[in-house]
């Protein structure tokens, strides 16, 4: 996964190109509507026969946009020398100082790789190299781990049980090339995430999402593409659900945990962001946000509550068969686009239930004719419960007997959860089931939550 420190990266490009771009090429960062509504798109070069950059730097004249600044052919000549400066000490150090540098590999191209360290410290050359020293750091520990390839081992806990707690997906890409991101934390479901991973866990799993699935997506679009050079994501918030009562302590601290790597180790891969359904009082607080932050990263976010206004901005941005049919396009909807990537391979079906348990408390699934199912729970509840499986219909029909349950591990936020598999042998279908628990913590005690996932095969 480390970079060659013996290789240069492609493309060099002069002083005079970071200041006015190369020669028949013009460069904008994202799709953006202009005036009669349709959008412009790039976020490779564009070669084009009657754009010259010769009449550009014989007028003088230099783009006010502030997302052009610090990008590849709208440097001054100050933020030249700090480039310049920065990619002689990026060679002379080399190692794992130059791979952390380029983290999605040479294959980026150094204008647009070192570019991203420097507007994410805005030039200021020392400011750039503790940042990159600091990232060096902290991804040292995942490097030794080759960054988590196999995600199960680094959850603890199958991929799709996460993405139930959590939905995150990468539908498509967007018109310029870069990945589409769909987030939805208003749906996030802290209880069920607690009882089947740790904080570290989820920690682990970003690093292999990063490093594993996102490189992946941009080399491969970079090699079908060779002009494509923004490495960078077009990212799609979804708040549609969210209350007040969601933004708990660990809700947050599983966001904090994903975007601390991100703000320091992958600078700069925003592209564009979309905040849509936003309750209002999100809305209200984010208009006092927005005042905080720079004009430049600001105007990367749109927040917009009306479908109509998102699904229209959506396909500025993206064609419509990028974008999941859930979402206004053609796409996949996203329950089926997750099922595609995360589900196990051989599962038919999965189904998942977090079940409270007071003194008692049950979940009902069915298995369908022609599949066999498999029962496994999960919890960090240190309270035993008894769990059984039987017929809905047909109380005396046992499948699984009294089987006792308790988490064994410690309980912070970063010990791993208790699993264990119910069904010894799986429950052919058709067939109604009933998974019931009794508690043992007393009557008026609540046992705590426990997280139920069925996995679905083909009967054999």
């Amino acid at each position: 996964m480390n970079v060659s420190t013996d290789a240069s990266p492609p493309g060099q490009w002069t002083a005079d190109e970071l200041m006015h771009g190369k020669a028949g090429e013009e460069f904008s960062t994202l799709a953006s509507p202009t005036p009669n509504g349709s959008a412009t798109i790039s976020g490779s070069p564009k070669k084009s026969g009657r754009f010259s950059m010769r009449s550009m730097k014989t007028s003088g004249k230099k783009s006010t946009d502030p997302l052009d600044w610090g990008m590849p052919g709208h440097l001054t000549q100050e933020e030249v020398d700090v480039f310049m400066k920065f990619r002689d000490e990026v060679e002379k150090r080399g190692g794992e100082f130059k791979n952390t540098v380029y983290s999605f590999s040479l294959i980026e191209g150094e204008a647009y790789c070192l570019g991203r360290w420097l507007r994410a410290r805005k030039f200021v050359y020392d400011d750039v190299i503790a940042m990159v020293e600091e990232a060096t750091e902290v991804r040292a520990d995942a490097r030794k781990h080759d960054f988590y390839p196999d995600p199960v081992s680094a959850l603890g806990c199958g991929p799709s049980l996460f993405m139930h707690c959590y939905p995150q997906l990468y539908p498509g890409k967007a018109k310029n090339g870069c990945p589409i991101f769909i987030s939805k934390p208003g749906v996030l479901n802290t209880d069920a995430m607690e009882c089947i991973t740790s904080l570290d866990g989820i920690l682990k799993f970003h690093w292999h999402v990063m490093m594993h699935d996102y490189k992946k997506r941009l080399m491969d679009h970079k090699k079908a593409h060779p002009d494509f050079c923004n490495f960078q994501t077009v990212t799609v918030i979804d708040l549609e659900h969210l209350s007040t009562s969601q933004l708990s302590k660990r809700a947050l601290s599983i966001v904090k945990t994903q975007t601390a790597i991100d703000s320091v180790c992958f600078p700069e891969i925003m592209n564009k962001t979309l905040v849509i359904n936003a309750p209002r009082f999100f809305s209200m607080t984010w208009s006092i946000i927005k005042g905080w932050i720079d004009p430049r990263t600001a105007s990367k976010i749109e927040l917009i509550s009306s479908r109509k206004s998102w699904e229209a901005r959506l396909k500025d941005l993206c064609d419509e068969d990028e974008i999941p049919s859930d979402y206004g396009g053609k796409g996949p909807p996203t329950t089926n686009a997750l099922e595609k990537e995360y589900s196990p391979e051989g599962v038919m079906q999965e189904h998942f239930q977090l079940v409270h348990v007071g003194s008692s408390g049950h979940y009902n699934v069915e298995v369908p004719a022609g599949g066999e199912m498999e029962v496994t729970l999960w919890s960090r509840s240190v309270n035993e419960v008894i769990v059984s499986i039987v017929d809905q219909n047909i109380k005396s029909k046992v499948y699984v007997g009294g089987v006792s349950f308790t988490h064994t591990g410690g309980t912070s936020d970063n010990d791993k959860p208790t699993s264990l598999l119910l069904t010894k042998e799986r429950i052919a279908g058709p067939a109604k089931l009933k998974v019931k628990f009794e508690s043992k913590a007393g009557r008026f005690a609540s046992a705590g939550n426990y997280f139920v996932s069925c996995a679905v095969f083909e009967k054999k």
